[in-house]
């Protein structure tokens, strides 16, 4: 167990938290939540002992084993997946001791440092590390690069995995998803879900809370709060306790004035100056309650674009790449007003290759991109945060954009941005990431635009703004094409999706819950198949196919089922006039030769009636047999 005892921390003359008392125990996930720069990174310099508290205690069990992401990128030469393993301490000196008892032949050291290497699973450190560089999207033939081949996000993952290679007790992620794509991200959240210890976790993807959190400490107000359930949960509770606090609010602030009141108004009298001071004591004793900040800083909507031509952007049999290098091949799709599209596929499959050649960035080796005459695109990459000038302000970039716009209409609309007052005139420079990001949307907005394109648009963006930018483009009437790992963001402003894999591009049948079934199941199959390995679109196609087939069969099963109801229901019918025409035909007055007519057409019936019934009940065994085929698990 972990346990924080009245703890409280500065950074310079900022108070990030204090009185803090806090218990974490092995075996939780707890998410950690709050505004950017409120202390998060902070609480974790603390926990692993970068960070010393100003007062307070920070209790953590001397054999705990730590582990956390490194945030340095410093380039080495050796390949990735011993990178990797150098994560495992133990594993490292293991290595360490045996490489020494080599040198000196001894037979007594070398069986202690065999045996020592096997404890730490040494026989199997590489297939571990390679298993978890496959999952962050390493490919084999990468997997042997140099660390120093790799650029700055990819070295990141690297720095992640060495983090999940070391065994530990505690394991502290801060913002694990920022360089990942969405299917590192689904395995990452499989692979966390499956941790033993403790698990810190920052993030502003509330998905991937949702899914591995089993507790939330939101800090706010230099407190830090724990709730437990995952994010969603969280909000519930935090909901409810805002909404208390608000009326706890409202009902304090009459009672100070009204305190405030009687003593403004008594003080100068002799007479009433007792009770004055005795009012005044009262109201220093208030606990004071603050107002509940429950609406977001951000504001913000897109307006109603100014043309909307019935086709946006027609490609037509196109081959996009760079050069010689065709990323995709014969890509024939086309957008229209209302079309809200996400992308999905693994990073480096082509998605943000669309995107430049729908923008025009991109002119396609062969084939066609027609674009509308009318056509008005905003275009949202990390390079234009990236390229922002930091000499400028956010007011004087925004007047760039819009010359004619007035210096009121911008810093209005900066306001929604969380840029309002003096934070419209400062520098760029210092921004974060997340600031540079808002400043590139508030551009992009303005545009007015009929087709949106966005690659990787919350990178560095928290979860207020994230939820901002959601509500704004479910009101967008234009159409949307978006590349995004925030699977929220995706189910909350896409209608479709198409899969980008293997240089094609192609509707992906299903929601994003399928797609991430689909990525376990052909990870497995990966494992299981040489196949899969030759062909790793081919699960993707097995997976359509298998559909289909269960389609078939849904369709199938109706079918007999409806058949089998119909023969059931003939045959109890048959059952009833058989039974009627043997009691006509066992009254012996029918034998009669007056009657000799009515027995013959009696008996024709009952034959009539009999072979009907004879076939109904083969049908019916058939019917049975199909049934049962059909109603077992198709494997």
């Amino acid at each position: 167990m972990i346990k924080i005892t009245d703890a409280s921390l500065r950074r310079g003359p900022r108070l990030l938290f204090e009185c803090v008392n806090l218990s974490f125990h092995a075996g939780q996930r707890i998410g950690i939540t709050g505004a950017n720069g409120i202390g998060k990174t902070s609480l974790f310099a603390v926990l692993d002992g970068t960070l010393q508290t100003d007062s307070g205690d920070v209790s953590i069990p001397s054999a705990t084993e730590i582990a956390s992401v490194s945030q340095e990128v410093q380039a080495v030469s050796i390949k990735a997946v011993a990178y990797v393993m150098e994560g495992d301490k133990k594993l490292s000196i293991a290595k360490e001791k045996l490489r020494q008892a080599e040198q000196k032949n001894s037979g007594h050291e070398l069986a202690l440092a065999y045996e020592m290497y096997e404890e730490v699973d040494g026989y199997t450190a590489e297939t571990r590390a390679a298993k978890l560089l496959a999952g962050l999207g390493f490919s084999q033939v990468e997997q042997q690069k140099s660390f120093a081949e790799f650029s700055g996000g990819w070295r990141m993952r690297l720095n992640l995995a060495r983090a999940l290679m070391c065994p530990s007790d505690l394991l502290l992620l801060d913002e694990p998803t920022n360089h990942l794509d969405l299917d590192a991200i689904i395995w990452l959240e499989h692979w966390l879900l499956g941790y033993e210890g403790m698990l810190l976790l920052i993030s502003h993807d509330r998905d991937f809370l949702d899914a591995v959190s089993t507790h939330i400490v939101h800090i706010e107000n230099q407190r830090m709060t724990s709730y437990t359930g995952n994010y969603s949960k969280f909000e519930e509770q935090r909901a409810a306790q805002l909404a208390g606090q608000q009326a706890a609010y409202v009902k304090q602030q009459r009672e100070i004035k009204h305190i405030q009141f009687f003593v403004d108004r008594f003080r100068a009298k002799a007479s009433k100056a007792k009770q004055a001071q005795s009012r005044l004591k009262a109201l220093s004793r208030l606990e004071v309650i603050n107002s509940a900040q429950i609406d977001s800083p951000f504001s913000f909507r897109f307006e109603e674009p100014k043309k909307m031509p019935t086709q946006l952007v027609t490609v037509s049999n196109a081959d996009i790449g760079y050069g010689d290098d065709i990323v995709l091949k014969n890509i024939s799709m086309s957008i229209v007003p209302g079309d809200r599209i996400g992308l999905l596929g693994a990073n480096g499959a082509g998605k943000s290759t669309l995107i430049k050649a729908l923008v025009g960035d991109l002119l396609p080796i062969c084939g066609d991109v027609d674009r509308a005459n009318d056509l008005k695109v905003s275009y949202f990459a990390q390079h234009q945060v990236e390229q922002l000038r930091s000499d400028e302000t956010p007011l004087s970039f925004l007047k760039r954009v819009e010359p004619k716009a007035s210096e009121g209409e911008l810093r209005k609309h900066l306001g929604g941005f969380a840029f309002s007052g003096n934070a419209a005139l400062a520098p760029i420079g210092p921004f974060s990431g997340g600031e540079k990001a808002r400043l590139v949307l508030a551009a992009i907005i303005r545009q007015k635009p009929n087709l949106l394109l966005l690659d990787e648009p919350t990178n560095h963006l928290d979860l207020q703004m994230r939820h901002a930018l959601s509500l704004a483009l479910q009101g967008f009437q234009g159409a949307l094409v978006v590349v995004s790992h925030d699977r929220h963001l995706l189910q909350s402003v896409s209608d479709s999706l198409k899969f980008v894999h293997d240089g094609e591009v192609e509707d992906f049948p299903g929601d994003l819950d399928d797609y991430a079934r689909w990525l376990i199941q052909s990870r497995a199959e990966t494992k299981q198949s040489v196949k899969l390995k030759k062909d790793p679109t081919n699960s993707f196609k097995q997976r359509k196919q298998q559909k289909h087939r269960e389609a078939e069969r849904r369709n199938s099963l109706s079918s007999h089922k409806r058949q089998f109801k119909e023969v059931e229901k003939s045959m109890s019918q048959n059952e009833l006039l058989l039974e009627r025409i043997g009691e006509k035909l066992s009254n012996s007055s029918v034998y009669l030769e007056e009657n000799k007519a009515e027995m013959e057409r009696l008996l024709s019936e009952q034959v009539m009636y009999q072979k009907k019934h004879e076939s109904n009940e083969k049908l019916w065994l058939e019917l049975t047999a199909k049934l049962e085929d059909l109603e077992k698990p198709l494997i």
